[in-house]
């Protein structure tokens, strides 16, 4: 075929069937997702938005791209290991926590789209400093989830929820972060492992990025996730077995294969960081328990900084959350860092957890 001119078309694409020769360039796909791109697009089926949200998913982005940053050079620049101080935890901060901590808080405070953030690090709320305007969001945050994995290069995370605050006007107020769940606006969460990545849902179907070093973006890499109904995992500290609860105990037996009438046998697989071990069964199929017992009644596991964000995540995704009875997205918060119970993961198994500890309740 020729063109108008006279002069022969050349395709400008290699047959299917013919690979480049040895030698040669391949150049890269420029068909890539950014994450601002998909968040704009996302945005554009919503007339009313106001961009907001938008741009503090942008901070979050920020932050994480400057967490990782110092992770992948913490063993050079001195930051592994312990700080020498204790957070409201009670729990040694690590180097990287404090990093973590300041980073998201810097990311976040002097936007203007922000009344109020809570971090797990600090034991009040943590108010937008003064001459910057409050904005219509609060923020939630465990700025490095799992920091007992650092020093042995493990991966860890960062978790966070965004909410609509309830007060009309002014700096935020407790109210504004102490609210169930199912409130949730928006929430994700990045994993620092082999590869930086960042997973969120702001409602509509959840997605996930890879940070791509070489042109400074996290990429479009696990559209719609979605997690199956039953996994082939199932994690938890079972060094706490005989401190359960006897319907917990039972649950547990059944992952392993002692109830082969309701359930096929998992395998265990536990990381120890919450980020880790749901981002593996979130894709994979599984389920995460951390359950109470009777050195912790409420578990270890903080409500608005652990449970309500990876909650919302898994029902985005067609999972569930409970805290062995109640659904977590509904249970009210009392308090900044009030810890529950967690049973998350595929519906399925979740719903499996909930029925036995009910059928076992008042033997234990």
């Amino acid at each position: 075929m020729n063109s108008p001119s006279g002069a022969p078309l050349v395709s400008r694409r290699l047959p299917p069937a013919v690979a480049p020769a040895p030698g040669d360039a391949v150049l890269p796909n420029t068909q890539v997702t950014t994450l601002e791109r998909f968040i704009l697009d996302q945005e554009r089926e919503h007339p009313d938005a106001t961009g907001e949200l938008t741009n503090l998913l942008y901070d979050v982005a920020l932050a994480a791209k400057l967490i990782g940053a110092q992770i992948r050079r913490a063993g050079l620049v001195n930051i592994l290991g312990a700080a020498g101080s204790i957070n409201v935890q009670d729990e040694e901060q690590q180097k990287l926590d404090v990093y973590a901590n300041e980073t998201m808080k810097n990311a976040l405070n002097h936007t203007g789209r922000v009344c109020a953030m809570a971090s797990e690090e600090d034991e009040e709320l943590i108010a937008i400093p003064d001459g910057v305007p409050a904005g219509k969001y609060a923020v939630l945050f465990d700025p490095l989830d799992g920091s007992a994995n650092i020093d042995v290069n493990a991966a860890v995370g960062t978790i966070f929820s965004i909410y609509r605050r309830v007060t009309t006007s002014g700096p935020g107020q407790l109210s504004d972060v102490l609210q169930p769940g199912r409130e949730i606006v928006a929430a994700g969460y990045v994993m620092y492992g082999s590869s930086v990545m960042m997973v969120y849902s702001a409602g509509h179907g959840v997605h996930g990025f890879t940070y791509d070093p070489t042109i400074g973006e996290f990429l479009l890499s696990h559209p719609d996730i979605t997690t199956p109904r039953t996994g082939k995992y199932y994690s938890v500290n079972e060094s706490n077995f005989p401190r359960w609860s006897k319907g917990m105990q039972r649950a547990v037996r059944g992952f392993k294969g002692d109830d082969p009438a309701r359930l096929k046998g998992k395998n265990s697989r536990y990381i120890g960081a919450l980020v880790a071990d749901f981002h593996r069964n979130l894709i994979a199929g599984g389920i995460f328990m951390y359950p109470g017992d009777t050195k912790n009644p409420n578990g270890k596991l903080r409500l608005l900084y652990e449970c309500a964000p990876m909650a919302f995540l898994a029902e985005a995704a067609g999972g569930a959350a409970s805290d062995g009875k109640r659904r977590i997205l509904d249970i009210m918060p009392t308090a900044l860092h009030e810890r529950v119970p967690l049973v998350i993961g595929g519906a399925a198994d979740v719903e499996y957890v909930n029925m036995v500890i009910a059928e076992t309740e008042g033997t234990a």
